[in-house]
């Protein structure tokens, strides 16, 4: 089973392609990215290759951040900018190789807002399809991003339901550990609509070996359900240690 290095919170210290290479030093499989718009997807096609690391997903742009943004596709009034949004992903994901691109819906309510966000992912699916590029949308705690249009799993499920086949759930284990609980039975009922599986500790989202979640366990068990997709390390860094990997490495090993 595949781990994954979130070179939005890994390594940061370094350029992008250094990141990648930095991942696989470390023993990672593959990475995935945030808002990598200023780094060449070329160079990051190219330390892909060098270190045989496949790149899972970006994300879409956040918008105007000092103003508050953080997604535009769920906002009516920003159909143009979250549409240049998803075509500068798509077209640097395509470029770079990645297999996934995350459309960030932004900070939005109502009916409006999910018709939108349904629509603006619609047309990110018609546009990633010729790349072999699929689509992932992430519900967020509100604790950690307030106002955000997926707050909830449920949320997501509907979501993803809408706009098609074509979108899947980008399943954060410490994001829906403080929304939810019981996360296994939380995989069990969504894996058929889930693409891709983070994990950090809860509460503080540092390393993953300490907190309310025992990945060690959690991680083998949804294995066993059939999930056979890679697990994103996305944490921030407290100690800087990744000892956490050698044990999880084994667990994970164990259940396949």
């Amino acid at each position: 089973m595949r781990l994954s290095a979130n070179l939005g919170f890994l390594f940061q210290d370094l350029p992008l392609a250094d990141r990648i290479r930095a991942a696989h030093r470390w023993g990672f499989d593959c990475v995935e990215l945030h808002w990598p718009y200023a780094d060449d997807p070329a160079a990051a096609a190219d330390a892909l290759a060098e270190t045989g690391l496949s790149l899972i997903s970006v994300n879409t742009a956040r918008g105007d951040v000092a103003a508050g943004d953080f997604g535009l596709s769920a906002l009516p009034d920003r159909r143009h900018d979250a549409r240049a949004a998803i075509a500068q992903a798509i077209d640097w994901a395509a470029r770079a190789g990645a297999r996934n691109v995350h459309v960030m819906a932004g900070k939005a309510q109502g009916q409006a807002a999910h018709d939108t966000y349904v629509d603006n992912l619609r047309f990110a699916a018609q546009l990633a399809a010729p790349h072999g590029i699929g689509i992932l949308i992430e519900p967020l705690n509100p604790r950690d991003a307030p106002g955000y249009y997926l707050a909830d799993l449920p949320s997501a499920l509907r979501t993803a339901t809408d706009a098609g086949g074509d979108v899947k759930v980008m399943f954060d284990c410490y994001h829906m550990q403080i929304v939810h609980g019981d996360l296994l039975e939380r995989v069990r009922a969504a894996l058929p609509q889930i693409g891709h599986i983070q994990f950090a500790a809860v509460p503080d989202r540092a390393e993953p070996d300490h907190g309310e979640v025992d990945y060690a366990r959690l991680l083998p068990e949804i294995v066993g359900l059939g999930y056979r997709g890679a697990f994103g390390a996305e944490y921030r860094p407290a100690s800087g240690s990744f000892d956490w990997m050698p044990r999880l490495r084994q667990c994970l090993s164990a259940a396949t």
